[in-house]
């Protein structure tokens, strides 16, 4: 019987130390891991909205004309107030996705993929911040923008499959934003 006793006390000993210890020393790194992991996703979450938001509205303000002469003078108030609106959508997607990069952009394993990120978020800004024309500016916007949202949040497979075509698309439109040599006089 004092064996078995002595036993149940040193198993009893042996958890309550593995307890504390564990809730001491391991818990918190954890707690503090699962916290950082969460804000990782949640800014991906919020990249991938605001790419969506860039995507939605250059499709709207594309296929909308900014004037026609068949509308009423109400309506045309009343579209051009959507039209600066979505375009204001535009601004402040941009402006996050550029000024959250690290939130996001770090999360992603690969330095491949925090290229592409950073290098979207910084030129997707610049073309917003631009003076090109609005339809020029929508047109760049977009094929800049088509690429890494199927690069970043579509099923692997057609990542795989659109994965080239992507890059190229990618460094083409940024081909087109450089501006042009002056020559030299």
């Amino acid at each position: 019987m004092p064996n078995t006793l002595w036993t149940l006390l040193v198993a009893a000993g042996t958890a309550v130390v593995t307890t504390i210890a564990t809730g001491l020393l391991v818990t918190p790194r954890l707690d503090a891991r699962k916290k950082r992991i969460g804000e990782a996703h949640a800014a991906r979450d919020t990249f991938s909205t605001h790419l969506m938001t860039v995507l939605w509205a250059c499709t709207l303000l594309q296929q909308l004309p900014a004037d026609d002469p068949d509308w009423t003078p109400v309506l045309r108030e009343r579209l051009k107030g959507e039209r600066e609106r979505w375009l204001q959508q535009i601004d402040d997607a941009t402006r996050w996705m550029f000024d959250h990069t690290p939130a996001y952009a770090g999360s992603w394993p690969a330095r491949q993929l925090i290229d592409f990120a950073v290098a979207y978020a910084t030129n997707a800004r610049m073309l917003v911040l631009s003076e090109r024309e609005e339809a020029t500016k929508l047109e760049l916007l977009f094929a800049l923008t088509t690429p890494v949202q199927r690069q970043f949040f579509t099923f692997w497979w057609t990542r795989a499959h659109h994965y080239s075509a992507d890059r190229r698309t990618f460094a083409e439109t940024l081909a087109r934003l450089a501006p042009e040599p002056t020559p030299a006089s």
